[in-house]
């Protein structure tokens, strides 16, 4: 930020007593900060009852804004903006990425703040007297505040941990601004500077809460990871459960790789495994793991819905191969080798749980059906076939299916009787 700050930031709040109605507000607003942290209220809720606090406590609040960056692969933060007019909460998420090079980002009093904390500023605060001049006004939006009639505005970011760093996930930055003549008076920034840390730590533990819940979603799945979070980690810990299973490869990945950059392979998988998932999303799949250029997913049912799950799982197949074929006509036509991808259906009894090391537990399938489906999948490359599928999840679509033609009996290694293998006709 190139404009100087035409104002000194107002030195951190000190109460000298707490027995007049100021020092009682402070209490029942700190008290109510931590009850409801307690509970795991969430930051929705948090950051709309603070602002309905402040309301209650005479604070002339027009308009309320928190944002607190994540860990989350799709999401950078998200916040909630609170409007007097409304009297509701507008909740928001970022983009990751999306404002890396965002101008209008980058000269708003939010960056600056984080700016100074980076700098070594510890918990920066911001206050603004916007109906005193323009040079008060030294950001656009507080421009834009202006026209719409804030006369005050009162930020600060707080940083969690010694060495908390605001754009890692660990910080929190608020913004309160008015619309009354003469602004915030010193008994409303009081009560906000002596509650706003209270708050904070509220708010910091539905942080964490979301932080976690969504890593183990993101790198477990989505069930997988809710059962861990909730406490499923014992080791050996399993259950026996009926599942469509999904097993993908790469065919001839390692050759296909060999000499590429390494930005271009991780690039290529991102695209496959994409287009592998994307169809198993609306229709209940769930990912276990990548395994270098393959896939392994899942879709659990209770035996009544053997049939409807076999026939989402086909739907999606046949969408994923369709997807394939689209994104192979864009390599084609960008002078790139098509991408040859072998997938494979199996359905049966597995074992699904807690399985490894003291120290080092992977929560999965197992089961002779995890095998067999690695072992039809082996198949796709000597049949000439993208989509191969077991005689098992043939005979779970209870009306059959006339997208499916035998191709005959083979051995599996490892299965002593030959199976059945179909493919989409």
């Amino acid at each position: 930020m190139d404009a100087p700050a035409p104002a000194a930031a107002q030195p951190q709040v000190q109460i000298e007593s707490f027995d007049g109605p100021l020092g009682r507000r402070i209490i029942d607003t700190h008290i109510w900060a931590v009850r409801e942290g307690l509970r795991g209220a969430t930051a929705y809720d948090l950051f709309d009852g603070y602002c309905q606090r402040l309301v209650i406590h005479n604070v002339p609040l027009w308009r309320g804004h928190t944002a607190m960056e994540t860990l989350h692969p799709q999401w950078s933060g998200y916040g909630h903006t609170w409007r007097r007019d409304l009297n509701a909460i507008q909740p928001e998420q970022y983009v990751r990425g999306s404002n890396i090079m965002d101008e209008h980002w980058q000269k708003s009093p939010m960056f600056d703040l984080i700016r100074r904390a980076r700098a070594g500023e510890p918990n920066p605060l911001m206050r603004r007297h916007l109906e005193l001049g323009p040079e008060q006004r030294d950001f656009e939006v507080l421009d834009e505040f202006f026209a719409a009639g804030a006369t005050d505005y009162l930020a600060q970011l707080f940083i969690f941990g010694e060495r908390g760093d605001p754009a890692h996930g660990t910080g929190i930055v608020y913004s309160f601004s008015t619309d009354r003549r003469g602004g915030f008076d010193a008994d409303d920034t009081a009560l906000m500077q002596a509650t706003l840390p209270a708050l904070s730590l509220a708010m910091k533990a539905h942080a964490g809460y979301v932080i976690a819940s969504g890593l183990l979603q993101t790198y477990l799945g989505e069930e997988t990871g809710r059962r861990v979070h909730a406490g499923a980690i014992e080791r050996g810990s399993v259950e026996s459960i009926h599942a469509v299973l999904w097993y993908a490869d790469i065919r001839g990945f390692t050759a296909a790789s060999d000499g590429m950059p390494g930005q271009a392979i991780i690039d290529l998988l991102d695209n496959v495994f994409e287009t592998l998932t994307a169809a198993l999303r609306s229709r209940g799949g769930e990912v276990l793991k990548f395994l270098g250029d393959g896939m392994l997913a899942t879709l659990a049912f209770q035996e009544a819905d053997r049939a409807k799950t076999c026939a989402r799982a086909l739907d999606a197949a046949a969408e994923t191969m369709q997807g394939l074929a689209a994104f192979n006509a864009v390599r084609v036509a960008a002078g790139q080798p098509e991408v040859a991808v072998d997938l494979a259906l199996h359905v049966g009894e597995v074992l699904y749980g807690n399985v490894g090391a003291a120290d080092r537990l992977d929560f999965t399938v197992v089961g002779p059906a995890v095998n067999e489906v690695a072992r039809i999948e082996a198949l796709c490359e000597p049949l000439e076939r993208a989509l191969l599928i077991s005689d098992e999840f043939a005979a779970a679509l209870k009306d059959g299916d006339n997208r499916l033609v035998s191709l005959g009996h083979y051995h599996l290694r490892g299965v002593r009787e030959p199976k059945e293998i179909f493919a989409l006709a």
